[in-house]
């Protein structure tokens, strides 16, 4: 009986790049089909969130500190659709937006070491991690480029990269691509859109 092919680092993330690139597509049809209804029925919190900006950089903060549970590319388009900032506006609020998730993969890495030293970890090491360990070591900071620069969650590959002890300096490597993310989504999202203008 034949083995299952393992699947390549390149082709794992471009799996990942053309997921993400639907899930980016997805989110902008649904902000744009939702952009009238928003600003009609919302119109208040909107200009709080635009008055008060560390309200949405607090949330994004929190989000990605936490595995990244909500997509950057829903703060991209809060920004450009609903706050309808300048481009000068939105480049800044998206590199301290960048910033923040690097910061917070940073904090992630440092997360996953300390919490791998604790009973709880190698309780769990022993039941769940032990057979992906190997796996982990092995792509540990190609996972972060992963996470990086696709949805899947950045913040949670750098607790993984952590908790494996991939070396530092690979992992700020890897990790640095996030600005990439940042540059590419937010292009993206800006210039969207005006294809429906």
């Amino acid at each position: 009986m034949n083995q299952p092919e393992e699947e390549t680092q390149s082709g794992f993330l471009l799996k990942n790049l053309v997921r993400g690139l639907i899930w980016l597509v997805v989110i902008l049809v649904a902000f744009i089909y939702a952009e009238d209804f928003i600003q009609e029925n919302f119109t208040r919190q909107l200009q709080n969130i635009k008055d008060k900006p560390l309200i949405l950089y607090s949330i994004f903060f929190g989000s990605e500190a936490v595995f990244g549970l909500i997509p950057p590319v829903l703060f991209m388009t809060t920004w450009k659709l609903l706050l309808n900032v300048s481009l000068s506006q939105y480049v800044v609020n998206l590199s301290i937006l960048s910033v923040i998730s690097f910061g917070a993969g940073v904090l992630g890495y440092f997360i996953g070491k300390y919490f791998s030293r604790t009973r709880l970890y190698r309780k769990l090491e022993y039941k769940y991690f032990r057979q992906y360990n190997r796996q982990l070591k092995k792509y540990g900071s190609f996972l972060v480029l992963v996470g990086a620069l696709t949805p899947v969650p950045f913040s949670a590959t750098c607790m993984l990269a952590g908790s494996v002890a991939i070396p530092f300096k690979q992992f700020l490597l890897a990790c640095s691509a996030r600005v990439f993310y940042f540059v590419l989504y937010g292009w993206i999202v800006w210039s969207f859109p005006n294809l429906f203008q």
